[in-house]
């Protein structure tokens, strides 16, 4: 193949994926549409959004060079108006963080860069009513970028990044521990089989789905986005066979669960030939084991927060195109958009 051919191919490949990852947002007869909420106070990227007690709280922030903010707003969809709260007690990005009885749990999470050696062991409860943060017993190893769920009053923190065992370096993480927040302790249960960080999660009817995320590091230049989805069984401490995969593979956007599906939106991903956020929009139902493609996000954007209040799902700031040096210097959106679902199966987040 000559050298010319070889760049029109590449060329051709780059607008193909360009136009699968920013689907126009034309919305069909009977498809729900985006509407627009009160914009979030203070733009940023790799935020996460945890719904308790009908409340939205939205948390972290990556800050310029990885110094991060500390945020914690909340959402109060009843009046469309955020609140700043406490900031978390460790500034950290790229935490894992989930709701029980009334509490948000928060583990882990980066201190500047997107390592493992740069993780923290920290766990925090957070109680929305008091404003008021609590130390727990520590995880057994660093964490960053990992997703928690909660299934029975057990939490699972599940994958992301950890050291080597000299305790330098990245290595990408399977492991798979249990926080029990009635004795404060840590519990090491059955790993994941495909490891991963950066990766989209959700709890459904007793069962823990992770979905997508990347291989090879934490950073998004020089990784892998992978499409795989894996059930976990709390009550067995058993993976299950792999599901459906994921439409688009991707990493870093928002995800939520919305009336018994797993909405996953925006995202990054990089290439030799690419270089996009995603404005895609997806559900699985872990039922069917069947992915829905939805109207398309407003814009393209990762690191943005995802949430489901009152069957709607809503979704907030980020940035505008995929992570690196290239974004650096880029303005976070402020955009806060909704989209009314239908309604559907109870799960849980």
């Amino acid at each position: 193949m000559s050298s010319r051919t070889r760049r029109i191919g590449v060329a051709i490949a780059v607008v193909v994926g360009a136009v699968a990852i920013a689907r126009p947002a034309v919305a069909q007869t009977g498809q729900p549409r985006w509407t627009k909420a009160a914009p979030f106070p203070h733009p940023e990227e790799e935020l996460y959004g945890t719904v308790v007690n009908g409340k939205w709280y939205v948390l972290g922030g990556f800050g310029i060079g990885g110094n991060a903010p500390g945020l914690v707003f909340e959402y109060d969809p009843a009046a469309d108006r955020w609140t700043q709260k406490k900031d978390m007690p460790v500034h950290v990005h790229h935490q894992a963080q989930t709701e029980h009885n009334g509490k948000l749990y928060v583990f882990g999470g980066c201190l500047k860069g997107i390592s493992g050696e740069g993780g923290t062991q920290n766990a925090w409860e957070y109680d929305p009513v008091a404003d008021s943060w609590r130390a727990l017993a520590q995880m057994p190893v660093k964490r960053c970028s990992a997703i928690a769920e909660q299934v029975a009053g057990k939490i699972y923190v599940i994958g992301g990044l950890e050291p080597m065992e000299n305790g330098q370096g990245t290595r990408v993480s399977g492991r798979n521990e249990m926080y029990d927040p009635a004795s404060d302790t840590w519990t090491s249960r059955s790993p994941m089989p495909t490891t991963r960080n950066h990766a989209f999660s959700g709890a459904v009817n007793g069962k823990i789905y992770v979905i997508g995320g990347r291989l090879g590091a934490g950073n998004i230049p020089v990784t892998t986005n992978v499409d795989t989805v894996e059930e976990y069984d709390p009550a067995t401490n058993l993976w299950g066979p792999v599901k459906e995969r994921m439409p688009t593979p991707r990493s870093g956007g928002g995800y939520t669960v919305c009336n018994g599906r797993i909405f996953a939106g925006g995202g990054e991903w990089i290439t030799r030939e690419l270089h996009a956020a995603f404005k895609a929009l997806e559900a699985y139902d872990p039922a069917t084991n069947t992915w829905q493609v939805l109207p398309s996000l407003p814009g393209a954007v990762h690191g943005n927060a995802f949430g489901c209040l009152n069957g709607k799902l809503h979704t907030v700031s980020g940035k505008m195109r995929a992570g690196g040096p290239q974004d650096a210097q880029d303005p976070a959106t402020a955009s806060h958009d909704v989209l009314d679902l239908p309604p559907q199966r109870g799960g849980t987040r």
